[in-house]
């Protein structure tokens, strides 16, 4: 394994009209730093931004899709700052969305930013050994990358509240049932059915596919813009509360946060 590989990076490989975006950091399940979360952008950039490639697979190596942030990386006195390029495509669709169709395959852990990548794209395959869950509010923050409207979308409010208010761990059966997942597979075939899928979308024509999306993006664009525009007022409510740091520092210390509600 490389040194490049150990540090963690987002890979990418072009089959036909398919690009494929890989996420290797199996040594720390999958888990972003902030230089990851600037090659996804970039990756999403080149899906979006070249004309041969008609069809995204975003997916993983290792056992795991991934475990969320690497928290440390992100908050606290050791944190990194990697910008995300002025005019590229936004891996969770909040500020750009790519025009292409993705199809996401998930597998064991698929946390928190998971999740919400996932749901940023179109069509999810998941392995059946697949663990979701939405647990930022656990750590003393709320989630900030779309889970807060694109569970209402795929979930219906009932479901959504359920999951986003209990932060539990559900398995792919149930997030097939609430529409978060649309295929369910055994462990070890997910990306190959996510590839099998985009290559039938290939086979389409490129431009109706697009508009498509694009049509259909205009049914919820307004409810989207307007849940988008208050993520800064969630950010600077929880980011401000001894909340906060205290299930920073409890992850840090591998212990269950004690939280006061300031």
């Amino acid at each position: 394994m490389s040194e490049k590989t150990k540090v963690g990076q987002i890979r990418t490989e072009v089959h036909g009209h398919v690009f494929k975006i890989i996420i290797d950091n199996v040594a720390k399940k999958n888990s972003f730093s902030p230089q990851m979360m600037a090659q996804m952008s970039d990756a999403m950039t080149l899906l979006d931004r070249t004309d041969d490639y008609w069809v995204g697979v975003l997916c993983a190596e290792g056992p795991d899709f991934t475990a969320g942030l690497d928290m440390p990386k992100f908050f606290g006195p050791k944190a990194e700052n990697t910008d995300i390029k002025p005019g590229n495509i936004d891996a969770f669709a909040l500020k750009s969305r790519c025009r292409k169709p993705i199809v996401t395959a998930v597998q064991g852990i698929c946390f928190t930013i998971g999740i919400e990548m996932m749901l940023a794209g179109d069509i999810v395959v998941a392995a059946d050994d697949a663990r979701f869950c939405q647990m930022e509010s656990k750590r003393g923050i709320a989630p900030l990358g779309g889970a807060h409207f694109r569970y209402l979308t795929r979930a219906g409010w009932g479901d959504a509240m359920y999951h986003l208010f209990l932060c539990d761990e559900f398995n792919a059966a149930r997030a097939h049932k609430i529409g978060l997942v649309q295929e369910v597979v055994a462990p070890g075939q997910q990306i190959a059915r996510a590839m099998e899928i985009a290559n039938l979308i290939a086979k389409n024509a490129p431009i109706g596919i697009q508009v498509t999306k694009e049509a259909a993006l205009k049914y919820i664009e307004a409810g989207e813009a307007a849940a988008i525009d208050y993520i800064p007022k969630i950010k600077d409510r929880v980011f401000s509360s001894e909340d906060m740091k205290e299930g920073i520092q409890s992850f840090v210390e591998r212990r269950s946060a004690v939280f006061r509600g300031k």
